[in-house]
């Protein structure tokens, strides 16, 4: 394999790396490694490269994490999400969490009236 190449590899190695790193963090211990997202802003953008690199090493960073990887640009973000379907007892974990949230936003919405 020519140096040029191997460097290349192992460039794109640590952006897939660097990607997964970023993932896992995002994700919460809670949900067993399902509802995993990534949201890249324009700025964080233009500091990793070309976009098809970005969502290239996305996709792969999310095949190590064993998501299924979409990627969607929207308003200069780049958001990076774990399409699977999360298992009855995940999805009504994440249903009661999320519902609780808007309890205690209604309430703090209300005190301010």
């Amino acid at each position: 394999m020519p140096a040029k190449d191997e460097l290349a590899r192992r460039r794109y190695e640590k952006v897939v790396d660097q990607r997964e790193s970023l993932m896992r963090a995002a994700l919460k211990p809670q949900y067993e490694g399902y509802y995993g997202q990534l949201i890249l802003s324009g700025n964080d953008l233009a500091e990793m490269g070309e976009l098809k690199d970005v969502r290239q090493a996305a996709r792969e960073a999310g095949r190590r994490l064993g998501w299924k990887t979409t990627t969607h640009l929207t308003s200069g973000r780049l958001f990076v999400r774990d399409d699977r379907e999360p298992p009855q007892e995940i999805r009504r974990l994440a249903s009661d969490v999320a519902a609780e949230a808007m309890g205690r936003a209604r309430r703090a919405a209300h005190q301010g009236d």
